[in-house]
């Protein structure tokens, strides 16, 4: 049964959009660390009774089905994800977390053993699970499994994928995304807390962006609207959430760029290269985008053309835009007919 419209724009936050239909893109790593360990979920710390499940435990205990809405920072959504899950809540209160524990974080068997966290006061609140099926399968491990975290109401960041540890803490720990990628702690979607503040020294910048070399800069929140950068060198630069609406940027180089979440509505980028960036999420809406070279970026939730009931104008495209059509899928609907039709993809 079709969604109704109305429903669907309430349960979208702010400047997100619906994947495709039967999409759930994949974003970050892909797979956790080889191990020849049985896996199993410990929880630990400040807490009376430490614990460890094996997946078979996990499996075994009662399991509720839940739908939850996803809402990834790189501004795509998908509405009524049903996943089999295990209250957080019963895990911890199997635990006897003490008084003195105020924080939660999820560590992954991961390559890097990132993690994240939470208020524990606002994962009960929120009603996080722990997750081993959906759909009615076992989680694909490109999305998470055998187990990871699904916390409702915030970004998907704070949804551990391949969950092995679960600490309880009395002073917050910032984890792999917060601390190192520059994500906000709170990952309200609602509020749009998708990035901390830009911390820039305004000099410094000006200077860089007189020489156009930016390359291999980490530039979190750029302010650079309205200027003139023509063949700016930007590869390999971490400007997730730049701002560079309205910019003269005919030939510049993003090659293997963050640029995730940048604004980059009006700009003129004729002839730009974006090898292998990424820009899940940016919006391209009203740029110039002829002979712009997409090749092997990662476009999740980006956007070329306004969704329904946002303002602006269409991206400039054509066939000299290179964007494969292997690379459309992850588009919501509005965003792959606008490319397809412009393309010539038919």
């Amino acid at each position: 049964m079709a969604m109704d419209p109305s429903d669907v724009d309430t349960r979208l936050p702010p400047n997100q959009a619906l994947a495709s239909a039967g999409k759930w893109p994949v974003v970050g790593e892909r797979a956790p660390r080889a191990s020849s360990e049985p896996w199993a979920v410990a929880v630990d710390g400040l807490v009376d009774n430490p614990r460890s499940w094996s997946l078979a435990e996990l499996a075994a205990m009662p399991q509720v089905d839940r739908q939850v809405d996803i809402h990834c920072v790189t501004r795509w959504s998908r509405l009524d994800a049903r996943f089999a899950v295990v209250p957080l809540a019963q895990l911890l209160e199997a635990c006897a977390p003490r008084p003195e524990a105020r924080f939660v974080s999820f560590v992954a068997r991961s390559e890097r053993d990132h993690s994240t966290s939470l208020p524990l006061a606002d994962l009960r609140q929120l009603d996080a699970l722990v997750a081993l099926a959906h759909e009615g399968q076992p989680l694909d491990q490109i999305h998470g499994g055998p187990v990871r975290m699904v916390v409702p109401g915030r970004y998907f960041y704070k949804s551990l994928k391949w969950l092995a540890r679960i600490e309880l803490l009395a002073d917050d720990r910032l984890g792999y995304w917060e601390g190192e990628a520059g994500y906000h702690n709170g990952a309200d979607p609602w509020r749009e807390q998708r990035y901390i503040a830009a911390n820039l020294d305004r000099r410094e910048v000006q200077r860089l962006l007189a020489s156009r070399d930016l390359s291999g800069r980490h530039l979190l929140g750029l302010q650079a609207r309205h200027l003139e950068l023509t063949s700016l060198d930007a590869r390999r630069a971490q400007l997730r959430n730049a701002e560079l609406m309205d910019t003269q940027l005919q030939r510049a180089r993003f090659d293997e760029a963050n640029l995730s979440n940048a604004h980059l509505e009006r700009a003129d980028l004729r002839g730009a290269s974006f090898v292998d960036a990424d820009v899940e999420g940016a919006s391209f809406v009203g740029a110039d985008l002829r002979g712009a070279d997409f090749t092997g970026a990662s476009l999740f939730g980006a956007t070329f053309a306004p969704e329904p009931g946002e303002e602006g104008s269409p991206a400039v495209v054509d066939g000299t835009t290179g964007i494969g059509q292997a690379q459309l899928e992850p588009l919501s609907d509005v965003q792959q007919a606008f490319l397809r039709e412009r393309l010539g993809l038919g």
